[in-house]
């Protein structure tokens, strides 16, 4: 059986890619926003936007608990 485990090139690219950055930007943003303001909130209507917002909070307080109500 042939080995799949094979380990990375040693010329490896590690730079994240665009949407990486984005998300580790908007991850950043959140933990801003909830270390400054006193009552932060994020609004949910259940839509895809509201979606991925969650999920990004999400990201950015685990373990945590979301600080938002």
């Amino acid at each position: 059986m042939p080995d799949t485990t094979a380990a990375p090139p040693a010329h490896a690219d590690y730079r994240l890619s665009q949407l990486d950055e984005l998300e580790a930007e908007s991850i950043h943003v959140f933990r801003e926003a909830a270390a400054e303001f006193e009552k932060p909130v994020l609004m949910f209507s259940g839509g895809k936007d509201s979606i991925c917002m969650m999920r990004l909070a999400e990201k950015a307080f685990y373990p945590a608990k979301i600080p938002f109500p």
